[in-house]
């Protein structure tokens, strides 16, 4: 999962809350601390996509704090050769399944604006722009757009 979490933000740093020097200073039993936490956590999910024994996808979500029908869709990543081959259908289809399983039928997530090709592929999967756009939570020069979807 580390290895995945470097690549995720070499790949895509602006996707992400986390700079990719801050997360590969990170001893590697702080990690693995954070990591066991957020598997056991009772609140939120986090589906992982793997090929050959190498993790190649990921996507987790947790309930929005204010709104008792929303789930929050955070983290999602592919690595880029599994771009395109339906995988991150399937990754956010499992993240769907656990807000249904959690009694909350609605998704949300957000997206640089700018990242035309995420924006396209989410709403292939139903994914709707709300109109909504918020500051980038880190890069405040950033501006996000937030989509939205029944799960």
């Amino acid at each position: 999962m580390r290895a995945l979490r470097l690549e995720m933000l070499a790949d895509s740093p602006l996707a992400f809350l986390e700079t990719l020097a801050d997360a590969a200073a990170r001893p590697h039993d702080e990690f693995a601390a954070r990591i066991a936490n957020d598997s056991t956590a009772r609140g939120s999910v986090r589906s992982i996509a793997e090929h050959d024994g190498r993790l190649v996808g990921h996507a987790a979500g947790f309930p929005a704090p204010d709104d008792p029908e929303l789930a929050i869709i955070f983290g999602v990543y592919l690595t880029p050769r599994w771009r395109g081959r339906g995988l991150l259908a399937e990754l956010i289809e499992d993240v769907a399944a656990w807000s249904r399983s959690v009694g909350r039928p609605n998704l949300m997530l957000e997206v640089v604006v700018g990242n035309d090709r995420a924006v396209r592929a989410y709403e292939r999967l139903g994914f709707v722009d709300t109109g909504v756009r918020v500051p980038h939570p880190t890069l405040p020069t950033l501006t996000e757009l937030q989509m939205r979807r029944t799960a």
